[in-house]
């Protein structure tokens, strides 16, 4: 099991041969790497959403996802009460 962050596509970086990505993750940018995201899944557009790990993005996800796994990630964050 890995533990995946959902990222939102601010601007495919075309000088990198669209393989890379310059993704907000929770206000943050990081170029993150499209290379393993399967081809049937098309190409990227700002304001997609991608579910990273370990500077790749492994799987395009859609809005709703996105906002569950970071409710999760949240929730996994806070202090025992």
């Amino acid at each position: 099991m890995c533990l995946g962050i959902p990222g939102q596509v601010v601007e495919v970086l075309a000088d990198y041969d669209d393989q890379l990505a310059l993704v907000d993750v929770q206000g943050a940018q990081r170029r993150i790497n499209l290379g393993l995201l399967e081809p049937d899944q098309g190409s990227l557009n700002p304001g997609d959403w991608v579910l990273i790990h370990m500077g790749f993005a492994l799987e395009r996800i859609d809005e709703a996802e996105a906002k569950e796994a970071l409710a999760g990630l949240e929730l996994m964050g806070r202090p025992a009460p």
